[in-house]
Order: structure tokens, then sequence, then C-alpha cells
């Protein structure tokens, strides 16, 4: 098994580094776009009871589906490739950073925002200096649960021919060849804890002011 191992990267050693970064960009790209889709939208709602409940309860719901049925569902609308792939992560990269924002912007605690008016401090610098770094760390933990999630689920996007880690998954399903197996799951879940470290190292140098 070893000795497979060795000799796939011998010989595929580019092609392997291509799964990787198509792996790494379709991730990329999705969390880009949840980012882009769920902060804005929890800031805009969190305000309202109403809307703050629709907004968790109907995109919480998305959470349950699996991305597998996703990219199933969306074939017919947008083909294969990268595209539904990219759709289908998004969908489900969205509902944790939407409900932790809007969780977080809705405890936040109501003597600090007192004390940002009682300074005089305009809306934005309330909400840059005040609200923002206080809501931060809840949402971060939403994004970085996001971003594991994506990563992980990635491999499916092989699925439907948008490439990525996947296809070693795939491939060593299909011909029983356990290498394959092994380099395609043994990379992702690296390439999951890689990533949370990174972040975890990217929240501490963030939020190094709490512990100054």
């Amino acid at each position: 098994m070893l000795e497979e191992i060795v000799e796939y990267f011998q010989k595929n050693g580019g092609e392997y580094l291509g799964l990787l970064w198509g792996h790494i960009s379709i991730s990329v790209i999705s969390v880009t776009v949840a980012l882009i889709i769920a902060v804005p939208l929890g800031i805009l709602v969190y305000r309202s009871k109403v809307a703050s409940v629709i907004a968790e309860r109907g995109f919480g719901l998305l959470r349950i589906v699996p991305s597998l049925a996703v990219l199933i569902i969306l074939i017919p609308i947008m083909g294969t490739g990268v595209l539904p792939s990219v759709t289908a992560l998004t969908i489900l990269a969205v509902p944790p950073i939407l409900i932790n924002t809007i969780q977080a912007f809705r405890g936040l605690p109501p003597e600090m925002l007192e004390a940002a008016d009682g300074m005089g401090m305009s809306r934005m610098q309330s909400f840059f200096k005040v609200k923002l770094p206080l809501a931060f760390p809840l949402m971060f933990a939403g994004i970085r649960t996001a971003v594991i999630e994506v990563i992980a689920s990635a491999t499916l996007a092989s699925y439907i021919g948008a490439g990525g880690l996947g296809d070693l998954i795939f491939t060593g399903l299909s011909l029983l060849r356990y290498s394959l197996l092994i380099i395609g799951g043994g990379s992702v879940a690296l390439l999951s804890l890689t990533a949370g470290l990174l972040l975890d190292s990217v929240y501490k140098h963030i939020t190094r002011y709490q512990r100054a």
C-alpha cells in the first residue's frame, strides 16, 4: 500500500497538485460567495425578530438537505461542472454564517451600545468600533464551521465533473484502489485540519487586543 502511494506521487505529482488546487479554489469561491450573501443579510435582518426567525429557520432547513441531493437537483438547471458545484457548496455555507451573524448582533450587550451612544458615536462609528468587534467572535465561529463543511463536501464536486480531490476518491472506489482512497481522503482531512488551524491563527491575531 505504501509503495503504491509513493508510486502515485512519483508518477502523478503534477496531476495531484492540480486536483488539490481545484479543490481549494472551489472551496474558497463558495465560502467567499456565502460571506457576501450571509453577512450583509444577517446584519440587515437582526433588528427584526420576525425577519431573523424567518431567515434562521429558512436557511437552517438548507442544512438538512444533503449536498449530493442539491447537486443532483441543479444538474438539469445548470448542467455539470464548477458552477453547480459552487452553487451547492454556497448553499451549504450560508446557513452557519448567517445564523451566527444574526445571533452575534442580537446578543450584543445593551450597556455597551448605550455607552457608545453616550459617547456621541455616529451609527457608523458605533457599528465598526463597538458592534462589529463584539459580534466578531461568534460570526467567525460560523465562518470556521462553513469552511470546514465546504472543504469536506467539495469532494462531491467531482461527481458532476468539477474536479478536486474527489476525483481520487471516486476513482479509488470504482477501481477498488485503496491507495487512491487513502490519498484522496487523507488529503481532504489534512486540508480541513490545516484550514482550521489557519483560521484559528487568524482569529487569535485579529482578537489579540482582547488578551492585551
